[in-house]
């Protein structure tokens, strides 16, 4: 069996493919399991996060909202996400994650089902604030708990499997949005789509954790959690890979949440249209680029260590200029279809970005490198990018305000490049473990 490079400056054995099982730390079959179920919970995840954008147009006319306001309502979610996720990282590595992940899920599964309770701008906003709570719970601990489950030379591969819920759950929340929306009316979309996730939250009781290797614990156990994060910073391959991922989010965030509503305002779609034609595009386009972006990030292992960061350089590069040709397309076929690529090469990054997390990270800090990930790719991407457009679309237009964002996917290619310098010796230290 072929060695990577990778795999050979993180010192991992050299096993025949026979003995491989022995890498996984439950089992290759509990391995799994566990990442069926999480697959479903994070796509679940994505669709009570991402349903409000394909109803924003309803929410706005029924409850009279600028486009600032709706924009906010976004923020407000990410910015509770993002701020949550860091205490709850750090104790979650050292109480144990599986508690946490089946609190998220209850937690905000109830929360979105409480926005169909809405009567006023405040209280939406609110609902969306706790939404945010839950999933930080989720988000920062579940990545790290799936790739746990994998031995290292599948965890491109693992993690483009696990972030296809990204994309999926996405659009399956626009089109859910959308149709729902359109013929039960906003408020119903949201009950039936939130409390269906408590069924999940029962399921997920029944997860363990996976073992670390006592010197792990001690050596998080022993730091306050001002020291654990800040020395996560000092790793130039995370700083640099979360950087990129701010950038991506600034630009990927704002396309979330007003790429219906630019459909429904320049080419003249209806609601449930516009929900519909997203929700398609970004499924299609997110389950080829990411299933892509791992499988391409693992297979180039054998020639160059550094394929994670390569793989999603060269993605934002090419997505970048098919991203403004489509807010410029002169018709609604040749916007569809450079969204759509577009998509399909930024979405790239969604294993290879996960995977030099867990590479060049100690396994004891994973959750809390997750979590300030979390906190700083939101703080600087789209915690602020949809008000911002929104606002910048309030008076320059939704076209003019989108191609803006857009240009920080520039920024996210060239962090991916500073990283390549750094990413041996920073896996090296880690174990790849």
């Amino acid at each position: 069996m072929l060695r990577s490079p990778a795999l050979v400056n993180a010192k991992t054995p050299d096993v025949s493919v026979g003995t491989e099982d022995a890498f996984y730390p439950c089992g290759r079959r509990a391995a799994h399991r566990v990442l069926g179920l999480l697959l479903v919970v994070n796509l679940i995840n994505y669709v009570d996060r991402q349903i409000l954008y394909a109803l924003l147009p309803s929410i706005q006319n029924d409850l009279a909202l600028s486009d600032a306001q709706a924009g906010s309502l976004a923020s407000a979610f990410m910015v509770v996400y993002m701020l949550a996720a860091a205490p709850i990282g750090y104790i979650a590595d050292r109480w144990g994650r599986p508690f946490w992940i089946s609190l998220g899920i209850g937690l905000w599964s109830l929360a979105t089902a409480a926005s169909g309770l809405a009567r006023g701008f405040a209280q939406l906003f609110a609902a969306r604030a706790a939404v945010g709570i839950g999933e930080s719970c989720y988000g920062a601990i579940s990545p790290s708990f799936v790739a746990e489950h994998f031995p290292p030379r599948q965890r491109g591969r693992v993690m483009a499997v696990f972030s296809m819920a990204i994309p999926v759950g996405s659009a399956l929340g626009y089109v859910a949005g959308g149709a729902l929306g359109q013929a039960w009316g906003w408020r119903n979309a949201f009950y039936m789509v939130g409390l269906p996730g408590l069924a999940l939250m029962l399921l997920s009781l029944r997860l363990r954790e996976p073992a670390r290797p006592a010197s792990d614990t001690a050596k998080t156990d022993n730091l306050s959690a001002w020291a654990s994060y800040l020395g996560l910073f000092r790793i130039p391959s995370y700083l640099y890979v979360t950087l990129a991922g701010a950038a991506m989010t600034f630009s990927l965030g704002g396309f979330a949440v007003w790429m219906p509503s630019f459909f429904h305002r320049q080419w003249g779609l209806s609601i449930g249209q516009a929900g519909t034609l997203f929700g398609a595009i970004t499924v299609v386009s997110g389950v080829l680029g990411s299933l892509a972006g791992g499988w391409l990030s693992d297979w180039a292992l054998r020639w160059t260590s550094r394929s994670y960061f390569l793989v999603s350089g060269v993605g934002y590069v090419i997505g970048l200029p098919l991203a403004v040709a489509a807010l410029l397309a002169p018709s609604l076929t040749l916007a569809s279809a450079a969204i759509f690529l577009s998509e399909l090469f930024l979405f790239l990054n969604m294993g290879p970005i996960n995977a030099v997390i867990v590479a060049v990270t100690p396994p004891g800090s994973r959750s809390m490198a997750f979590a300030a990930n979390i906190l700083v790719i939101h703080a600087l991407g789209d915690a602020v990018s949809p008000a911002l457009i929104g606002a910048a679309s309030d008076r320059w237009g939704l076209t003019t305000a989108l191609m803006g964002a857009s240009l920080a996917l520039a920024l996210a290619a060239a962090f991916c490049f500073l990283g390549l310098r750094r990413y041996d010796e920073d896996a090296g230290k880690a174990g790849h473990a």
